[in-house]
């Protein structure tokens, strides 16, 4: 167990910080966040209907902050949308670099077909967007009809396709990580009508400032905050709209895991600490611990709750109110403005996303295809057909008084419309036979390996058949509890006949003295063929590992003990065990347990019911993958 580990659930999941650990947690609770955002929409509609021009009067109410003869005075709604959104959109840079640094766009080529989706589904969008309107007074609204709203399709899409694979989900934040770029830059530049270059100037030396701290490890928030606010300040004062400066600031958060090394000497700053628990101390252990994760991930710890429960639904309710009679819907429903949304997003999306990544694939000859099915790929593209966030300071910039209503009822029907679509698509494809749905689904391209170097036949310490579909290799520590709480669920696996076990070392010896001496022991067994039975031992007896419990494990299974005493004294194991330590540096791994199935990375639970689930799901690729060949 690492420190990480501390706060894991005692219920069965590990504490993972790797690649894509927080855009998993984040589609777990996308549903939840993005029900709350309806409720805040549905409660702007009625608010607008119902109070006879209170939720106007209340959104443009002036807030003034003045210090001295400077000072800053917007109304209520400017400080959510172009204040509190800036939030929501670091959290947005934050996300985006993370899947550059560790997630699947760390390898650039897949980078390619995403982008080109994204490009090219805002501009058919946009095209069709302008052919409706052509020329009229709307056209100058031609952004409200581009940008997908992520956070809101993701939950959407939660809810209406529960078992959608998450690889469907990783897709649709990979295209939206262009989308997002490309709308904040429109609105910064397109949507803009006075540039001031000087405040301009001063916000790109700021920012510039922050690579430099970053430069001089300059690790502590309170040295960016005001960096941060300044950059805000300065962007409102140039009149780019100020939300840019969150997208970039969370593109500079580089995201990676942490080293085993930062482990370790947070581990001897807790040891300090206990020996002498003085006030000093206790604030050197919590910085050492703070600081083994990368700012990526502890900004996101920070504002990821709050830009999700809090800050997109006070943007829902702060913009979502439209006062609906009869004769606005007479009007709205035969606007171009209406029409024009309405179409770009229902149709162009899934078109223009749909058919990008088919181009792509075919020009490609299939060396550059989506990590998901088709049928994945095109529930995509109705999703994205869901536009709010961006849509809506687009629309407030674009627009006023009627059409900026009838841009919004048009971004709303859009987004009931795309969902009724996905929902539908999906059910369509559930009703396929299981192998067809499977690669309509998950798709034939291969995935990323994470675990290095692969299983080795002649090397590892293997259980199971030879030729089964699926390998699960555990990096373990044998005084680690979590290992131990984890192991009664590896035996329950044992009883699938199409799966093979390995177990690879990892020793944290900073917290456990005695796992480096029992790493050992079970090497030293595995020299007289016993590796698996003094593994079972080990585990089953983790409270008594000291050199006499070992000898005496070793006499229980029949060892030869002169041999095994003189491999113990000699060290003859530490080779092997010094190999998986740097196997495990390299797949990313600094906690135990850590499971890799097929290669890939398991994160979160390691409970029966997610284990096997982990494992049908690698089983349906392996067989997809031997079907091609």
């Amino acid at each position: 167990m690492s420190e990480q580990q501390a706060t894991a659930e005692m219920s069965g999941s590990t504490a993972w910080t790797n690649r894509v650990v927080t855009v998993r947690r984040i589609l777990r609770t996308e549903a939840g966040s993005a029900g709350v955002l309806v409720l805040a929409i549905v409660v702007a509609l009625i608010w607008a209907n119902v109070a006879d021009g209170s939720y106007e009067d209340f959104w443009h109410t002036e807030l003034s902050i003045d210090l001295g003869s400077m000072g800053i005075s917007l109304t209520l709604r400017e400080w959510v949308n172009s204040g509190l959104m800036t939030l929501f959109f670091l959290v947005v840079g934050l996300e985006a670099r993370r899947e550059f640094d560790l997630g699947d766009l760390r390898d650039r080529r897949r980078f390619i077909l995403p982008a080109a989706a994204g490009l090219v589904g805002m501009l058919i969008p946009i095209a069709i967007f302008l052919a409706i309107n052509h020329g009229g007074p709307g056209s100058g609204g031609w952004g409200v009809a581009m940008s997908t709203d992520t956070a809101l399709a993701l939950g959407l899409l939660a809810l209406v396709g529960r078992r959608v694979p998450e690889q469907a989900r990783l897709f649709l934040v990979t295209v939206s990580v262009v989308d997002d770029l490309v709308a904040l830059l429109i609105i910064a530049f397109a949507y803009t009508e006075k540039i001031e270059v000087m405040p301009l100037v001063i916000a790109i030396v700021l920012y510039l400032g922050t690579f430099v701290l970053v430069r001089l490890k300059v690790r502590s928030g309170y040295a960016y905050v005001p960096l941060g606010v300044a950059i805000w300040g300065a962007m409102l004062a140039s009149g780019v709209d100020p939300v840019v400066s969150g997208l970039a600031l969370g593109l500079a958060a580089a995201a990676y895991t942490p080293a085993r090394g930062d482990l370790e000497q947070a581990s001897d700053l807790f040891r300090s600490f206990r020996e002498q628990p003085t006030p000093e101390l206790a604030r050197f252990a919590s910085l050492g611990v703070t600081r083994s994760f990368s700012w990526n991930d502890r900004l996101q710890r920070t504002y990821q709750g709050a830009s999700s429960y809090l800050i997109v639904p006070l943007f829902g309710l702060a913009n979502a109110g439209i006062a609906i009679d009869a004769h606005f819907l007479r009007r709205a429903v035969t606007s171009p403005i209406t029409i024009g949304v309405f179409v770009a997003y229902v149709f162009g999306k899934p078109i223009a996303i749909t058919g990008t990544s088919a181009l792509v694939t075919w020009l490609s000859r299939g060396r550059v295809r989506p990590g998901v099915g088709w049928a994945s790929v095109l529930g995509t593209g109705t999703i994205a057909g869901i536009g709010f966030t961006v849509s809506f300071l687009i629309a407030a910039l674009a627009f006023e008084g009627p059409a900026l209503a009838e841009a919004k009822l048009g971004v709303l029907t859009a987004a009931v419309a795309a969902s009724v679509l996905t929902w539908a698509e999906f059910r369509i494809t559930f009703l396929l036979p299981k192998p067809k749905r499977a690669v309509a689904l998950l798709g034939e391209s291969e995935q990323l390996v994470d675990l290095i170097p692969e299983v080795d036949d002649e090397r590892d310490h293997i259980r199971g058949p030879a030729g089964a579909s699926v390998t699960v290799v555990e990096y373990g520590d044998f005084q680690c509890p979590y290992c131990g709480q984890a192991e009664p669920v590896v035996r329950e696996l044992f009883a699938d006949v199409d799966l093979r076990f390995v177990w690879r070392n990892l020793p944290l010896t900073d917290v456990h003295p005695q796992a480096q001496l029992a790493a050992e022991a079970a090497e030293a067994a595995g020299l007289q063929g016993k590796f698996w039975e003094m593994h079972d031992l080990l585990l089953a007896h983790q409270d008594h590992l000291r050199i006499t419990d070992l000898l005496t494990y070793a006499r229980q299974i029949a060892l030869d003990e002169e041999k095994f005493h003189d491999d113990m004294m000699r060290r003859a194991t530490a080779d092997r065990i010094a190999a998986d330590l740097e196997s495990a540096d390299l797949s990313g791994v600094s906690g135990t347990p850590t499971f890799f199935i097929n290669g890939q990375r398991h994160y979160g639970a390691y409970d029966v019911h997610t284990l096997k689930e982990a494992i049908r799901l690698a089983r349906v690729r392996a067989r997809i993958a031997e079907r091609r060949r």
